[in-house]
């Protein structure tokens, strides 16, 4: 009993820690859109001058950039739990923190990839609506609420905390051993970013093409339809 109540007691303090690390990351990170754009034509020669221009991209070339881009996030994510899992769980809160704006940022580059830029409150809480699918989670309750940004990202935010909470405290365990816990947490970062930079990358990816399609820019690629 007195195992179950620890549990549970670290379980809502990592919920807490998730939900402010994403909450000040909410508040303070932010991918300019124009300059990832120039960005994406400099980098990889995108042949468009307009996020609306990504509508009539080669849907292969997105899919190309965007999983250089997931692969590029979690060797940052690796690099920095194997840094600070060193310390165990005394570094557990902060790595908490980075990890969350590595994710953030990773999710804001796949939106803009895809052609949805976040300038307005709809288009910011779709990109939180991206979020919680990458966490797993259902918010079709939240989702009366989209068109108040400042009250449903919140809420988002709240349920993204309580599922990725229970999966970090039955994986991270091991990081109570110092030492050992720098690889674990190189590891356990690497593959919380990769498993939410999928999900991430196949929910912006449906809603392209289906804008594509709807838009009959250019015919869907076989296999794609």
């Amino acid at each position: 009993m007195a195992r179950n109540n620890h549990k549970s007691w670290v379980r809502r303090g990592v919920e807490l820690a998730v939900r402010n690390a994403f909450l000040k990351a909410y508040d303070t990170i932010k991918v300019d859109p124009e300059n990832y754009l120039q960005h994406l034509r400099m980098a990889y020669d995108l042949p468009a001058l307009t996020y609306d221009g990504v509508y009539s991209v080669d849907p292969d070339l997105l899919d190309r950039i965007a999983e250089e881009t997931i692969r590029a996030h979690t060797r940052m994510a690796a690099a920095e739990g194997a840094g600070l899992g060193m310390g165990g769980l005394f570094t557990m809160l902060p790595d908490l923190g980075i990890l969350a704006a590595i994710t953030l940022r990773m999710i804001q580059k796949l939106s803009l990839l895809y052609g949805f830029p976040y300038n307005t409150e709809e288009e910011e809480a779709e990109l939180w609506t991206a979020a919680a699918s990458a966490a797993g989670v259902d918010i079709s309750r939240e989702l009366m609420e989209k068109q108040l940004v400042r009250r449903f990202v919140p809420r988002v935010i709240q349920r993204i905390a309580v599922s990725a909470s229970a999966e970090i405290v039955e994986k991270w365990a091991a990081r109570l051993i110092p030492v050992v816990s720098g690889v674990i947490g190189g590891s356990l970062n690497y593959y919380f970013v990769k498993i939410w930079g999928e999900r991430t990358l196949g929910h912006f990816r449906q809603r392209h093409l289906q804008i594509r399609q709807t838009r009959n820019a250019i015919p869907l690629p076989a296999g794609q339809q």
